[in-house]
């Protein structure tokens, strides 16, 4: 249905940028996504919103039911998923307010479902690029004119809700990565295992903790996040129209021969859990 999927992170709970915006119940295997979508448009270009955190932001990072939202949108006919996403920032040179759209992820995560598979059956699925770069390049075409764009980077996922050490802060940044953040794993895994493209606007609210200069407390996260949840609804609502409704990328086909288990295998109940992911391959 080529139909683009929203997840509004931090700050991000308001579909007010859609139009003729309609709630959709959607059952899952996996239990109920953090809010019942809603589906409206973009211009003519139909979109399905789902807060991570569902409304009034009751879930943390932890608590997220990745899978159940992930293959709620799946179901709905998202091919391509959108992610807002509040980070920190572990360089000097990409300063608070900064829009980051990185190109790896680290995981650090340890008490997520990670995966659609397992139960009866297992597939391998590749990993090595784990955000859609044509997705990314549309997005950083229409906000680069406006806002402080840095393109690339590795964003280091944290299992949170809790805030770095000053040590572990400092671990990440001599290991060069970029950003830091609790929310991008397992999404950006998920996404990949039901061939969704998936980026994410990570939107920088602080220096982490190993700058010296400022203290990062709630008070400032949620300040910058106010301040950048318009550059996100304005990046959003330029960059859906533009985006052309075929997909030529490698996620479109990413379950394709990963399948290890014989289907003669696969339990009957697991099967049917999946067919929306892997029937089309049995």
């Amino acid at each position: 249905m080529n139909r683009i999927g929203i997840i509004g992170g931090s700050g991000i709970y308001d579909p007010s940028l859609f139009e003729d915006v309609v709630e959709k119940k959607v059952e899952t295997p996996f239990g109920a996504p953090s809010s019942e979508p809603l589906v409206g448009y973009i211009g003519d270009r139909e979109v399905v919103f789902i807060p991570r955190h569902g409304e009034g932001h009751r879930y943390s990072p932890s608590e997220v039911n990745y899978r159940a939202n992930i293959y709620a949108l799946k179901k709905l006919g998202v091919d391509r998923i959108i992610g807002a996403n509040a980070v920190g920032s572990l360089k000097e040179d990409v300063e608070p307010l900064d829009i980051v759209l990185p190109d790896q992820v680290f995981d650090r995560t340890k008490k997520r479902e990670s995966s659609f598979f397992g139960d009866g059956v297992v597939a391998h699925v590749g990993f090595a690029d784990p955000f859609c770069q044509q997705l990314s390049n549309y997005i950083a075409d229409v906000a680069r004119d406006d806002y402080s764009v840095v393109e690339g980077g590795t964003y280091v996922t944290i299992e949170g809700p809790m805030f770095s050490t000053r040590a572990e802060s400092n671990f990440y940044r001599n290991q060069g990565f970029d950003i830091i953040g609790m929310t991008a794993v397992p999404e950006a895994k998920l996404a990949r295992e039901a061939e969704m493209c998936y980026s994410i606007i990570a939107t920088v609210t602080d220096y982490d903790v190993w700058h010296e200069e400022e203290e990062v407390t709630m008070e400032l996260v949620v300040e910058r996040m106010q301040r950048n949840e318009n550059a996100i609804k304005d990046i959003i609502s330029k960059v859906v129209p533009e985006i052309p409704m075929k997909r030529d990328c490698i996620c479109k086909t990413a379950l394709e021969n990963t399948v290890a288990t014989n289907p003669e295998n696969i339990p009957k109940e697991r099967k049917k859990e999946l067919d929306l992911l892997i029937g089309k391959y049995l």
